[in-house]
């Protein structure tokens, strides 16, 4: 099974309590801050991804890294994905999760490529006309 149709189910999982609570956009934000750290760090991903470490070593890694940075639902999630043996797969939810969030509030991301770079008032023009 490919590794985006699992992570799908726990991003919505996510979303929904997330709205549910009416806290999407702190979610978001966690999962932004959680993306961040694993873009990062190779080692935190590689840890997090290591079989032979204990569930309970990961948790409490997690727990210092992220515990004061992210809501307490946001670690709580991050702690059920350990118990599921999820975790390994933890930047293709987060990044589910935001792709979602973002489709929720009706966001889409753009990616401009130029052959100059744009002054910051070009990218100011560029941004609004995207708007």
């Amino acid at each position: 099974m490919s590794v985006v149709k699992i992570a799908g189910p726990y991003a919505e999982a996510l979303l929904e309590l997330a709205v549910s609570n009416s806290s999407l956009k702190e979610t978001t934000n966690d999962m932004n801050i959680v993306s961040q750290f694993l873009a990062n760090s190779s080692d935190l991903k590689k840890f997090l991804g290591n079989p032979l470490i204990t569930r309970e070593a990961k948790k409490n890694v997690i727990k210092d890294i992220l515990g004061e940075q992210i809501s307490l639902v946001s670690l709580k999630f991050l702690m059920l994905l350990v118990d599921r043996g999820r975790i390994a797969i933890l930047d293709v939810i987060s990044q589910k999760f935001l792709e979602l969030s973002n489709k929720k509030d009706s966001i889409e991301i753009a990616k401009v490529t130029s052959a100059v770079p744009l002054s910051g008032q070009q990218q100011k023009a560029l941004a609004e006309k995207l708007k």
